[in-house]
């Protein structure tokens, strides 16, 4: 059964430097050992006198810090976590999808289809601006003015379940095969119910059926590779170099073909492009590539380089 001790030491080397970690969790494994047998020599519990240890020892995001010399002083000490989480949850997100729906409603509203990547981008950009000046400066304030958020006390029980020091965690995993996997099965599907109703009231896939020539099989192929290699990277623990190399191509492969597809107007049923009067309509539907084509070269790219900075961090 994994230890409150191997919990919290593992919630601690996370966040400090590579070749440091062995050195840091001998050490302080040590020290926990150390404090828990002074109070269990007085006839204290064992059990009980680990929790009161941990929680004297403090939040291990803030133990790691000072292990790594880090200040946490942006805002200030007694917000600078909350602040952080806060921040990355937000822009986690919101910028992206608001970017996507400002450029949708560019390429929509038949004024600007040719700007709509373009708005869509710096609307995107401009929200990471507000996000991140607003949020600094409410948390600011509150640090500056002693303002209390009533925060519940950090205690042992917020320490994840996983000992292991993982850049890639179980729910991560599940979330991310989780949503390949209804991928792989909407391909197929959506030939015989897309929920599309041709005019005759039978099914109108979405896609060229005469990709299933080649296509469609691979693309198919690559999404089980993918999920092959999300399997791998969790039992890995973490981003390693093979992995990054392995996850390019495979963004690659599914990119390179995507792209290719939409930009010669082969990827989309042409019945279903008949079938919907606005995409025949000028250039709406070349609009329409262009942005699906650039979303997808984005996307690539950010997963590309967050694979590649990941890996860096995990080797460092």
């Amino acid at each position: 059964m994994i230890s409150l001790t191997d919990r919290y030491l593992a919630a601690t080397l996370r966040s400090v430097p590579a070749p440091r970690r062995e050195e840091i969790a001998t050490e302080l494994r040590a020290s926990i050992e150390d404090m828990i047998e002074d109070r269990t020599g007085g006839g204290q519990d064992a059990a009980m006198a680990e929790r009161e240890v941990l929680t004297e020892l403090g939040n291990p995001e803030q133990l790691a810090a000072r292990y790594a010399d880090r200040r946490l002083q942006l805002i200030g000490p007694a917000y600078y976590l909350v602040w952080q989480r806060l921040l990355k949850l937000l822009l986690s997100f919101v910028p992206a999808l608001v970017g996507v729906v400002v450029g949708l409603v560019e390429a929509t509203d038949g004024e600007n289809p040719g700007g709509a990547v373009g708005a869509g981008i710096a609307a995107a950009l401009q929200v990471v601006v507000q996000i991140a000046f607003w949020v600094t400066l409410v948390f600011a304030v509150l640090e500056r003015t002693n303002a209390s958020l009533d925060l519940p006390a950090w205690s042992v029980d917020q320490l994840p379940e996983d000992r292991t020091d993982r850049q890639i965690t179980l729910p991560d995993v599940v979330a991310a095969i989780g949503w390949l996997v209804l991928v792989i099965a909407y391909l197929p599907m959506q030939h015989f119910h897309s929920f599309v109703p041709a005019e005759d009231g039978g099914n109108l896939p979405i896609l060229d059926p005469a990709l299933w020539s080649f296509w469609l099989p691979f693309l198919i192929a690559v999404l089980v590779a993918t999920v092959a290699l999300e399997i791998a990277k969790y039992r890995a623990g973490g981003w390693t170099w093979p992995l990054v190399t392995v996850n390019a191509v495979l963004d690659l492969a599914f990119a390179v073909p995507v792209a290719w597809l939409l930009l010669t107007d082969r990827l989309l049923n042409p019945e279903f492009v008949a079938r919907f009067e606005w995409l025949g309509r000028g250039d709406n539907l070349d609009t329409v590539a262009t942005v699906a084509v650039v979303g997808t070269i984005l996307v690539v790219l950010w997963d590309i380089v967050d694979s590649v900075v990941k890996a860096y961090r995990n080797r460092h």
